[in-house]
């Protein structure tokens, strides 16, 4: 959980809203076909429900100054994989920053597939 205070008052924001934001722009991001499980519960969590979630294969760590997102994607065979991982990393700065306030250090994309 991010806490930080205001001049209106405490602010908290949990991993969980900022992993289903991330995810919510990767996988409108043309070239994505979906998301990995990145960790066990994700993993466990995955195979007992048939629908997937939002914040599959995210894992966000940092604190109020900034924060360092883990993707792990799938990709549409044919695809520029470097296109598609620096519009992730804009995409991911720019919407975290708006929502929040908060600066996205680094993005990594993990590449973990690939589809037709």
């Amino acid at each position: 959980m991010i806490t930080y205070e205001t001049r209106l008052g405490k602010i908290s924001i949990c991993e969980e809203y900022l992993s289903k934001l991330i995810g919510n722009e990767v996988t409108s991001c043309f070239g994505v076909v979906g998301m990995v499980p990145s960790t066990n519960k994700q993993k466990l969590f995955s195979r007992l429900s048939k629908n997937e979630q939002l914040d599959t294969g995210i894992k966000v760590i940092g604190n109020t100054d900034s924060i360092t997102v883990e993707l792990h994607i799938v990709v549409t065979y044919g695809m520029n994989i470097n296109a598609i991982a620096a519009s992730i990393t804009e995409k991911v700065k720019y919407v975290v920053y708006e929502a929040t306030g908060i600066e996205v250090e680094k993005v990594i994309v993990k590449i973990d597939g690939i589809k037709e």
